[in-house]
């Protein structure tokens, strides 16, 4: 039996309801995610496949379109579909939005006497067979034809076919030649004759801004902007004044998202002190996820950061240089967060009446307190609404999540639905490193960008494999970001590769995925690990002030950030780089060496890549020059 998912019942008769089949059959049409209960996602001036099963009956012609509605409820024009393979019977066609919106999508596809009469025609005319009747039947057809085209130009071809098919005083070949011109072909295709038409059901589609798909994202912590660390003397925070000096220089890389770990008070139980040390000492600062003190929770700024009219004024300072800033949302609380002492049923106690603390085996959170969803799901969701709608009065947009595959899927869905119900601009990004279906779970259900694999990805074979997927059917809901490091992880690669190991990825990243960002001193090539084994950064940021000298990096030449710069650039000007379901892969006879291009109408983009930070490489690339938009002997 199949229970209804909106109340859990079984339909009557225990059985889930029958669609019937048209009489031209359209199956299976893609994409259609979740079986076209939830949308498919596409961003203004997106072009994406759309493709059904259809066929006819014996030796029937068949032909078929797309049909686009956008949210006004306006179709057209429809997309003609061509079959994809000979013989498959899977027919596609290329569709593009243009506005952001709910639209819907379907497929029509009919019976084309027009098409089967020219392909029997074009054999038994030569032949001699039958052929005054046929020479009728396509007059008749013809005919029959024009009267669903409206009066002008294309008609009156379409009528003049069918009088030189009965036209006994010409040659037979030239009747039949008169009926098969380019002026007909381009009339019947615009007009084509349409029996037995069948339609799909329709299909939902959410297009949302271009920033759910593309952007270079920055992260950065605010406290380290400015602050002071001397021996002998207590650290000193930055502020958001002090860390909006640095706004400048992340433009001027070409970055369109600054992000910022959590920016709110932290608990001060089980403290952390450097490098994850479980003894804090009074000046040690904390882990900015450990959210929550006497001074406040999610919706107060940490008091050494200023005050919430600094954070406006580093939020205006941002969007005047062009970019927009993402805040980290962690739903999880320091054991000082209010909420511990007036939400108790917010938390799992154990049979001592303690809270467990977070893990995330063999990660332990001694500082952190996971939030319990089972006792007032409906509580937790009214508040993170209220949260989030606080942030996005100060002029938040993005959302990073923290962990969000360690709250339940159902929870976010309902909260990202009432978000973009009345705000449909704002962007969630999904930060889970987990089980491949359940990322994949959390982007069907509203996350509009999702971390990946990617960082962990470094062979030909893998990079190939993981895009493949990445720009393939999972395309139509999951939009990954390319990170190429973060707080957390420090990839062995970047440990041992040096700073060509840096480069190569950052142009990986840059270029493979339409999204990708960076974890401030990428650009210095930092990869001092915590210990062997491990993906911590020693003296990890996330544990105490990490001050930078920018300007004596680039005066050493030691900065990347001319690379990045370039990087961005390219991006901007290239719109094949900013987008995912165009990737092509091209040969290479050496494994260390990746060939990909990417292509926008006119506009293509070809990278050759060494994957090999050690050594000089040889390659011959095989170009797919059709890919190119070249034919193949160019």
């Amino acid at each position: 039996m199949t229970e209804n998912p909106a109340d859990g019942r079984v339909p009557p008769g225990g059985r889930t309801p029958v669609v019937p089949i048209g009489r031209v059959p359209v199956v299976d049409v893609r994409p259609a995610v979740d079986r076209g209960n939830r949308p498919a996602k596409a961003v203004p001036g997106e072009t994406f496949q759309v493709s059904a099963v259809l066929f006819g009956e014996g030796h029937d012609a068949v032909a078929a379109n797309v049909v686009l509605c956008d949210p006004e409820g306006r179709t057209g024009p429809w997309t003609p579909m061509r079959e994809l393979t000979p013989g498959s019977d899977r027919w596609g066609a290329d569709v593009t939005p243009t506005a952001v919106g709910d639209w819907t999508y379907w497929v029509e596809a009919w019976s084309d006497p027009v098409s089967a009469w020219r392909r029997s025609a074009r054999v038994k005319i030569p032949a001699g067979i039958d052929v005054g009747l046929v020479l009728e039947e396509g007059a008749e057809l013809y005919e029959r034809a024009a009267s669903g085209i409206p009066p002008g130009p294309e008609r009156a071809a379409v009528l003049s076919a069918a009088d030189a098919l009965r036209d006994d005083a010409r040659p037979l070949a030239a009747r039949l030649a008169a009926a098969l011109t380019p002026d007909v072909d381009a009339a019947l295709a615009e007009h084509p004759l349409r029996e037995r038409l069948s339609r799909s059901d329709p299909l939902p589609l959410r297009v949302e801004r271009e920033r759910a798909l593309y952007g270079s994202w920055y992260e950065f912590f605010p406290r380290s902007e400015g602050a002071v660390v001397e021996p002998g003397r207590p650290p000193v925070s930055g502020t958001f004044r002090t860390a909006a000096e640095r706004l400048p220089a992340i433009a001027g890389m070409g970055f369109d998202v600054v992000y910022l770990p959590p920016i709110h008070p932290i608990g001060t139980t089980f403290r952390k002190g450097p490098n994850n040390n479980l003894s804090s000492r009074r000046e040690d600062v904390g882990v900015p996820w450990a959210i929550g003190s006497p001074e406040g929770g999610h919706d107060a700024v940490h008091p050494d950061l200023g005050t919430i009219e600094d954070f406006d004024a580093f939020v205006g300072t941002a969007t005047a240089l062009g970019l927009e800033v993402a805040l980290d949302f962690a739903l999880q609380c320091s054991p000082d967060h209010p909420w511990v002492e007036k939400h108790p049923e917010w938390f799992h106690h154990r049979p001592d009446g303690t809270i467990a603390y977070a893990e995330n085996p063999p990660k332990k959170y001694q500082d952190i307190y996971p939030i319990a969803f089972d006792e007032d799901l409906p509580g937790l969701v009214q508040e993170t609404l209220c949260l989030l709608r606080y942030w996005m009065g100060h002029g938040v947009r993005i959302f990073r999540v923290d962990n969000p595959h360690t709250k339940p899927v159902m929870f976010w869905e309902r909260v990202i639905a009432d978000i973009n119900r009345t705000d449909p601009d704002v962007v969630f990004l999904a930060e889970a490193f987990t089980r491949p279906e359940v990322m994949h779970a959390l982007a069907r259900v509203g996350f509009q960008q999702s971390y990946t694999y990617f960082t962990w990805r470094n062979t030909k074979q893998e990079l190939t494999e993981y895009l493949t997927e990445l720009s393939g059917d999972a395309a139509a809901y999951m939009r990954p970001n390319f990170f190429v490091n973060t707080p957390d992880i420090l990839p062995e690669f970047l440990q041992h590769g040096g700073r060509a190991a840096f480069e190569l990825r950052a142009v990986l990243a840059a270029t493979l995925s339409p999204a990708w960002g960076m974890y401030a001193g990428y650009e210095l090539c930092e990869n001092t690990a915590a210990r062997a084994g491990t993906e911590d950064y020693l003296d990890s940021e996330k544990y105490q002030l990490r001050p930078r000298d920018w300007e004596a990096a680039e005066r050493a030449g030691t900065s990347i950030a001319p690379l990045i710069t370039s990087l961005n650039r390219i991006r901007r000007e290239h719109r094949a780089l900013r987008l995912l379901r165009n990737i092509r892969f091209h040969g290479t006879d050496n494994d260390a060496v990746l060939a990909y291009s990417k292509r926008a109408g006119s506009d293509t983009v070809l990278v050759v890549v060494n994957l090999d930070p050690h050594h000089t490489q040889e390659a011959t690339v095989s170009l797919d020059m059709p890919h190119l938009g070249l034919d193949w002997h160019a």
